[in-house]
């Protein structure tokens, strides 16, 4: 790493020790095991969840292929980010800026920034709809309370990262627990599903009247699998082993533990994808709901006998607004930490961390607040202001995607660890796949 450029999440960096080359495998897993938790919950944040769901409803069980092809391409290019962190000792944004240069570095900076923001408005609004759900407060107030997740975030670094990666994985292991019940209850067709994890050619075809066809919504699945934020944060939490940089045998057994790390935990975040998409098929294909692109409605139609049958209750409804809150708060964290990574690696500004992390949270919001003063305290506009943030990230994908192609494929940046020439021609038809599906769903909102 150039001298002159400060570490990556500088009061975290090396901070978690990891045993010696010769200790037994788990013992070694469960050391580097942590950075994949956080990079997890970018999967399964609120936004994927009305098109899992949405998808289920309207078409069954169809789209769990596309799921799956998502989540092996998340895989493939998180442990790109992964090594990029280790190999080089710089996150993404610092690699990015000392491969452009300063004066391009401000520009990725903006796109960063912004995706960051996109993705955030996802967490605000489904956290604030988890409080007025939950409380009855106020959509206004609820958006409100998500600066105390900043808050929250400054309180459990103080403790360690460690304290941080626990408290994270129990909220995933919450929403995993509520959605495994759930689906239980819905006791779903086992036939169907392993017959949706098939690809099929109907996919192609499918289409309700009224609705988005069964295309566009798993181009909708695919196209919103990476977020430009889970490529910055994973390149700069992969450092916080302190792992003997030096050696050549170190660094390969820390990216070996790190790839590990973040495929055991997208599989987990696979399955959770896979259970919103089941409980959407089991619960409401083939009833006509009255809106399953609105978290409101979702939770109304879990209390409705006529849609979901005896299994309908308010603690069913409940549960799911508090997976909701969970997933919010969980989703929160991780982007107000990637706001952190940003700037200090485009801008290398010294500014204390915590200012950093409220200018993010704070900037998050604004649009918020302002979408609910200008058209009311309404849910509709919140979910309208989500569909505009998702296209936005849909242009920001390939500003973070390609210096990671680049990056990790240049023997001159990797040294012996370059991408190899297999790994190469995967990781660009992945990326090709990721970027032209983005542009078909750009070009469909455009015209819809």
């Amino acid at each position: 790493m150039p001298e002159n450029i400060k570490k990556s999440l500088d009061e975290l960096h090396a901070s978690v020790s990891v045993p010696e080359v010769h200790a037994g495998f788990f013992k070694k897993l469960w050391a580097f095991s942590g950075p994949g938790v956080l990079i997890a919950v970018g999967y399964i944040d609120p936004g994927n969840w009305i098109t899992a769901i949405q998808g289920g409803a309207l078409y069954g069980y169809l789209l769990l292929f596309v799921i799956l092809i998502s989540s092996l391409i998340a895989m493939l290019l998180q442990a790109l980010c992964g090594k990029l962190g280790i190999v080089t000792g710089m996150d993404l944004a610092q690699a990015t800026r000392a491969w452009v240069g300063s004066k391009y570095a401000w520009i990725l900076w903006l796109f960063a920034e912004l995706a960051i923001m996109a993705t955030d408005l996802a967490e605000v609004i489904g956290t604030a709809i988890a409080f007025h759900l939950l409380f009855g407060v106020s959509l206004f107030w609820g958006v409100v309370l998500t600066l105390l997740d900043t808050w929250l975030l400054f309180v459990l670094l103080s403790k360690g990262i460690r304290k941080l990666e626990a408290v994270v994985f129990v909220l995933i292991l919450t929403v995993f627990a509520i959605f495994a019940y759930e689906v239980v209850l819905a006791k779903p067709n086992v036939s169907s599903i392993v017959q949706g994890f098939l690809p099929s050619p109907t996919i192609l075809t499918a289409k309700l009247e009224g609705h988005d066809s069964a295309l566009l919504i798993a181009l909708g699945i695919v196209g919103a699998t990476v977020m430009p934020h889970n490529l910055y944060l994973h390149s700069a939490l992969v450092q916080s082993r302190n792992y003997v940089r030096s050696d050549r045998q170190h660094l390969r057994e820390a990216i070996r533990f790190a790839t590990w790390d973040s495929n055991l935990q997208l599989s987990f975040s696979f399955i959770i994808n896979c259970l919103l998409l089941v409980l959407g098929a089991a619960l409401f294909f083939g009833h006509s709901l009255p809106n399953t692109g609105h978290f409101s409605a979702l939770y109304a139609s879990l209390q409705d006998k006529n849609i979901v049958g005896s299994i309908a209750s308010e603690t069913l409804a409940i549960l799911f607004a508090i997976a909701l809150l969970a997933s919010g708060q969980n989703s929160t964290i991780t982007g107000t930490l990637t706001g952190q990574v940003v700037m200090q690696g485009f801008l290398q500004l010294k500014i204390p961390a915590w200012v950093q992390r409220g200018m993010t949270r704070s900037i998050a919001i604004l649009p918020v607040l302002l979408c609910l003063y200008i058209w009311g305290d309404r849910e509709s506009a919140l979910e309208n202001l989500l569909v505009y943030s998702q296209v936005f990230l849909s242009l920001a994908l390939p500003m973070s995607m390609i210096p990671l192609i680049y990056l990790t494929s240049s023997s001159k940046v990797m040294g012996e660890f370059v991408n190899s020439k297999f790994t190469k021609v995967l990781v660009i038809l992945s990326a090709a796949l990721l970027i032209g599906l983005n542009l078909l769903l750009i070009i469909e909102f455009m015209f819809s």
